[in-house]
C-alpha cells in the first residue's frame, strides 16, 4: 500500500505545480493584454483632445499606465491588471468628457446663431 501512495503522491504534487504554473502564465497573460488595451485606450483618449478638455483624467489615465507597466516588470500581475482597468476607465472618461465638451461648444455656437437670426428676423419684421 505504502509504495502506491508514493507514486499517487507524486503525480497529484506534479499536478499541481502543473496546474499552478498554467495559472501564472494565464494571469500573465490577462495583464499583458489588458495593459495593452490601456495603452490603446489612454492614446484614443489623446487623439480625441482628452488632454486639453479632461486633464485630470487624462493625467490619472498615464499614471496608472506608468504603474501598471511598473507592476508588468515586477511580474505582480494582479496589481498591473487592476492598475490597466483603472487607466482604461479614466482614459475612457477624459474621452467621453472631451466629446462632451466639443458637442457643448457646437451647440453653443448654433444657439449663438439661432439667436442672430431671429435678431434680424426681428429687425426684418420690425421695419416692414
Amino acid at each position: 500500500m505504502k509504495q502506491r501512495t508514493m507514486p499517487t503522491l507524486l503525480l497529484a504534487c506534479t499536478l499541481a505545480v502543473l496546474a499552478s504554473a498554467g495559472c501564472a502564465t494565464r494571469t500573465q497573460t490577462a495583464a499583458t493584454a489588458n495593459v495593452a488595451v490601456s495603452k490603446a485606450e489612454v492614446a484614443n483618449a489623446a487623439d480625441a483632445d482628452g488632454v486639453q478638455f479632461a486633464p485630470a483624467e487624462m493625467a490619472a489615465a498615464r499614471e496608472k499606465l506608468t504603474l501598471a507597466n511598473q507592476a508588468m516588470a515586477a511580474k505582480d500581475y494582479k496589481a498591473a491588471t487592476a492598475l490597466a482597468t483603472e487607466a482604461q476607465a479614466d482614459a475612457k472618461l477624459a474621452q467621453s468628457k472631451a466629446k462632451s465638451a466639443k458637442a457643448q461648444a457646437v451647440t453653443d455656437a448654433l444657439q449663438d446663431d439661432i439667436r442672430v437670426l431671429r435678431e434680424e428676423l426681428d429687425r426684418a419684421n420690425a421695419a416692414k
